[in-house]
């Protein structure tokens, strides 16, 4: 996501057409850490552009109580993911994306 940090970054990902691949990628993928990050990527991809003044979103400051609502969010995702690999492991799986029917 460091990519679409900045405005050049993010209008060139929209113009290699990255949001029908990650369209279809999300439709057969079953790793949510890679679910995570396409939606991720979606959300940027599709919603408006920031406002002046955030062209580098590296940049922007952000306030402290949403800063610790993000890295709440972060944690509970992380616990998600680690949560799913356990099952994986317990099934006998390996915690790999599955192959799309053809």
């Amino acid at each position: 996501l460091q990519l679409t940090a900045t405005k050049a970054g993010r209008h060139m990902v929209r113009e290699k057409g990255t949001y029908l691949i990650l369209r279809e990628l999300h439709g057969w993928e079953r790793e949510p850490a890679v679910l995570a990050a396409c939606e991720k990527l979606i959300q940027v991809l599709i919603g408006d552009e920031p406002g002046p003044g955030m062209e580098n979103l590296l940049e922007v400051n952000i306030p402290e109580e949403v800063e610790q609502q993000l890295q709440r969010l972060d944690r509970e995702e992380e616990e998600e993911q680690e949560r799913w690999r356990q099952e994986q492991e317990e099934r006998g799986s390996t915690p790999r994306s599955e192959e799309p029917s053809r």
